[in-house]
């Protein structure tokens, strides 16, 4: 028998499509799940002729793979990669390579990393992206974790990884934890990107009364512009799914949405970071708004809608416009807040990230994949310190271009008392980053007042920090 090149543990779809893939890279995979049944389907089944070999035990599936020994974990994220862990170190030598594909927490693989280094086993944290279809055909694969293992993993990870202009859509990241920190973020904006789409949505079917064979056609004339991406595609076909009875599909689906996580995570994260994360956060609080789906229906009869104005066709096609130019301003901010947030993790946790190489390993097989992501690897191939996405001129250009008609678009939502918490919270963010002058000097003060904790001052006696007896003061004016 020869001996394979990796071994995958985790059956699942995302399991099997990746072993798939490898297969058809080239490599030999040994594949194992906790119940055997599975593994023997998948051998008579999906894998084919294909180099893939079952294992019926952890044992059987580490002594059947090749020196220094590669095994990719594809399983529930939490205390099931732990367990997994636990069995497979006595089984392995060092120099053996540990690798967690699932979505597992950046502190997580911090800690594993840490942990098996101390054992002699080099840890891989690897975000992967694309979701089944990525899996097969070419992910995005975000790799960090211990560097010495880099080398022996990459020729399989940038093989069957997506390509965008020849480029494989995988790199190193960075140490421990970071490339399941940058593919958390990866998510956030997944979520921002999401919410974003579905505002504009709402505001064509509700605010302008499109029905959803226009909204189809308006968001399949958006992907041939600067909008195009996966979620605008796949929007354009959801919107033209018709059910059996040839009304849109989209129309019988519950409206309460999901989530597994990973977008709480990021915000958790920009908290701790104290990095301003507001549209990605209303993205998280829009999906747990829409599962309170009895107490918003109980509201919407309690506090109904005003009707809404007759709109020309003239006036129709304005609005849509602005709508177009408030998504696409709307994520750059997203996009912008994510940047932010990965330069302050770096700085904390000691990563050396390549934020322009980012850009590309999402360009392809991932769920946020779009061409606007090749502005921002320009951006940063131009100025590798850029401070922010906000400071490139191309972004720069797009922002003050669309602002106009950004307006027009949640004033628009506000009028027709449409709810767009993410295209609203965008544009707070960029109205309070472009003012110069704040309202935290009061903020300060009144932290000072009740709770001593002391102001800095802009004039003469600045860089010392005061404490003002604002209770004496009172009383001394009311004498």
């Amino acid at each position: 028998m020869n001996q394979a090149d990796i071994g995958l543990i985790g059956l699942a779809v995302m399991g099997q499509n990746l072993v798939l893939n490898m297969a058809d890279h080239g490599f030999r995979v040994c594949v194992y799940n906790r119940t055997y049944d599975k593994t023997e389907a998948f051998l008579k089944n999906q894998a084919g002729d294909r180099p893939i070999e079952g294992a019926d035990s952890l044992q059987a599936l580490v002594s059947n793979l090749k020196q220094p020994r590669k095994v990719m974990l594809m399983v529930k994220a939490g205390e099931v990669v732990d367990s997994f862990i636990d069995q497979l170190v006595p089984l392995l030598a060092p120099g053996d390579m540990i690798i967690d594909g699932g979505n597992s927490l950046y502190t997580d693989s911090i800690r594993r990393t840490q942990d098996l280094k101390e054992k002699g086993i080099l840890f891989i944290g690897a975000g992967v992206s694309g979701g089944e279809e990525g899996a097969r055909t070419g992910p995005s694969i975000m790799p960090g974790g211990n560097p010495d293992a880099w080398p022996a993993i990459r020729p399989i990870f940038q093989a069957i990884a997506a390509k965008a202009d020849g480029m494989p859509c995988c790199d190193w990241v960075g140490q421990d934890g970071a490339g399941h920190y940058v593919k958390m973020v990866h998510n956030g904006i997944e979520y921002g990107d999401m919410q974003l789409i579905s505002e504009t949505y709402q505001l064509m079917r509700w605010g302008l009364g499109l029905s959803a064979d226009k909204c189809h056609e308006v968001f399949k004339k958006w992907n041939q512009g600067v909008l195009n991406s996966y979620l605008i595609e796949i929007t354009a076909d959801i919107l033209r799914f018709k059910d059996s009875d040839g009304l849109p599909l989209v129309d019988k689906i519950l409206d309460a949405a999901g989530q597994k996580g990973t977008g709480k995570w990021t915000g958790i994260s920009s908290l701790e970071l104290g990095t301003p994360l507001t549209l990605i956060s209303e993205s998280v609080y829009a999906r747990c708004l829409s599962a309170l789906k009895q107490q918003r229906v109980a509201a919407a009869e309690r506090y109904p809608v005003a009707d809404k104005p007759h709109l020309s066709e003239d006036e129709i096609e304005m609005l849509l416009q602005a709508i177009h130019d408030a998504l696409y301003a709307s994520k750059i901010i997203s996009y912008t807040q994510g940047y932010m947030l990965m330069s302050e993790a770096a700085k904390t946790y000691g990563w050396n990230l390549n934020y322009g190489g980012i850009a590309l390993m999402w360009r392809g097989g991932c769920i946020i994949r779009s061409t606007f992501l090749g502005e921002i690897k320009q951006a940063y191939d131009e100025a590798p310190q850029l401070d922010n996405l906000l400071s490139a001129p191309f972004f720069e250009n797009a922002i003050k271009d669309a602002e106009s008609n950004w307006r027009k678009a949640v004033v628009f939502a506000i009028q027709s008392q449409v709810a767009t918490p993410a295209l609203s919270s965008a544009l707070s963010f960029f109205d309070g980053y472009r003012t110069a002058s704040s309202p935290a000097n009061l903020l300060q003060a009144q932290r000072d007042y009740f709770g001593a904790h002391t102001y800095e001052r802009v004039d003469a006696q600045r860089g010392k920090f005061f404490h003002t007896d604002w209770i004496q003061v009172r009383r001394s004016n009311q004498l």
